[in-house]
């Protein structure tokens, strides 16, 4: 029999649910990956990533693979052996870059912060005039502890070494207004399930002229998928043949880009931070608090730590199977310790938050708690209706 998936919510970090106009688009019908008709596709889902990202950059693609794809893909042809790298780590996936640059053979200098804060930007530059560095990265949303980076310090230090600045935005494309090229931000990759609210299975990539030119004259062979020449050898005028490109996902794609562009990126990051405010003013009635404060916590993203007592397999489980609901468990060391919140792209909704509330609440009280869910959906409530207001005030 077909494979039916049941209804879940998907309330993690990833992915995130999409929507009846992009599942239609995945659904249509396949066209080669050289065929006229199709290749101008290609060009739309380039021109409007060069507008999710804020940049120029003549190399912004979308890469098969998902997000870990993209970020292999930059280190590959950015890094040869022995190139002295600085890369800020407060997650698993400032680990994750790090470990990359390792399996290339580069010299790996660690900017570290505990799980839940932010790197210092002081420390990294520190680091960075310590030796010549020819690569500075960092993740801009750490999706396993929804922290936000902010770039602007972290960019200056890279261009005051002539280094190359590198940006994680896996989780943070779609969701939040990017200024790339503003910020001068070298290289940058994502992923298409997170904010997009496309199927997982592409990466956004961009390079700036500064980028390619390094990644030519890398003195290390580049993996034959990520070469940079190749690469545009496809996405290019000459559609000269590189890999069989994922006809479905591309079409998803362009939907999801089609969406973001009638919302626009300013309303999009204001719908990310109204539900995510609502979240955060749910959760002090249920007795949960989030890791990050406010000031510096992702809106896509928000890691909520259990209370004593609560085990993290049976809240989990119940949330799914009688909610029907998907959050994300703890990553390194907040295994155990703590649930991540996913409202991202399509999934960004109030009628969510309040579920999710819901269904919190309820699985608390499997576990013991004594809990007001009451109150969590209607201090939720509020601050959604008050943003709503506020923004239709602010409007000319």
């Amino acid at each position: 029999m077909p494979f039916q998936p049941p209804d879940v919510l998907l309330l993690g970090p990833g992915p995130s649910p999409t929507s009846p106009a992009v599942q239609r688009a995945q659904s249509l019908p396949l066209l080669g990956h050289l065929d006229p008709a199709f290749t101008p596709l290609l060009d739309e889902v380039q021109a409007r990533l060069r507008a999710a990202f804020g940049t120029m950059n003549a190399f912004t693609l979308p890469l098969a693979g998902t997000g870990t794809a993209g970020m292999e893909a930059a280190v590959a042809n950015l890094v040869a052996r022995g190139d002295r790298v600085v890369v800020g780590v407060h997650g698993v996936f400032g680990q994750r870059f790090a470990e990359a640059v390792r399996r290339r053979a580069g010299d790996v200098v660690v900017v570290a912060a505990e799980f839940g804060q932010a790197v210092d930007p002081e420390a990294f530059a520190h680091a960075v005039a310590a030796g010549p560095t020819k690569l500075c990265a960092v993740v801009h949303a750490e999706t396993s502890t929804g922290v936000a980076t902010d770039l602007a310090p972290f960019s200056a230090v890279a261009r005051s070494a002539n280094a190359l600045f590198a940006v994680d935005c896996v989780t943070s494309l779609g969701g939040l207004v990017l200024d790339l090229d503003r910020l001068g931000v070298d290289a940058a990759f994502s992923g298409t399930q997170k904010c997009l609210s496309a199927p997982p299975g592409l990466a956004p990539v961009t390079f700036s002229s500064r980028a390619l030119a390094r990644s030519h004259a890398n003195p290390d062979p580049v993996p034959f998928y990520f070469d940079t020449k190749l690469l545009t050898g496809y996405f290019g005028p000459d559609r000269a043949y590189h890999y069989t490109a994922p006809i479905s996902m591309l079409y998803a794609l362009a939907a999801a880009l089609d969406e973001l562009e009638a919302e626009g990126l300013v309303a999009r990051e204001r719908r990310h931070r109204t539900v995510a405010a609502a979240l955060r003013a749910g959760l002090a009635p249920l007795g949960l608090q989030p890791l990050v404060p406010a000031a510096m916590a992702l809106p896509m993203l928000t890691t909520v730590r259990y209370p004593d007592g609560v085990d993290d397999k049976a809240f989990r489980a119940c949330l799914r199977h009688r909610h029907g609901i998907e959050v994300g468990g703890g990553l390194g060391p907040l295994a155990g310790k703590v649930f991540r919140v996913g409202l991202m792209g399509h999934g960004a909704r109030m009628p969510n938050v309040l579920r999710a509330l819901g269904a919190f609440g309820d699985a608390l009280v499997a576990a013991g708690r004594s809990v007001d869910i009451p109150a969590a959906l209607a201090a939720a409530a509020r601050v959604g209706e008050s943003t709503v207001v506020s923004s239709a005030a602010t409007k000319p």
